[in-house]
């Protein structure tokens, strides 16, 4: 899983997997799924992010040792 945050939209966007999307479904005002080919769920688009995230807060509980040697 991988987080983008974009500020000058304030959108962010919680990529579930690095699949395409192919199809989307707003599920809520400023809230879309994004769907693969199969029906699967592969991210999360939150608009107005800022409203709903407090980003000061954000904690990182645990990350890949891939990403640790990358750094």
């Amino acid at each position: 899983m991988r987080l983008s945050y974009d500020p000058q939209t304030d959108s962010l966007y919680i990529h579930l997997t690095e699949r395409s999307s192919v199809a989307s479904d707003e599920v809520a005002d400023g809230v879309v799924l994004d769907f693969d080919q199969n029906g699967a769920l592969v991210g999360i688009d939150v608009q107005h992010a800022s409203q709903h995230v407090d980003f000061s807060r954000l904690l990182v509980d645990a990350m890949p040792f891939r990403a640790l040697e990358a750094a």
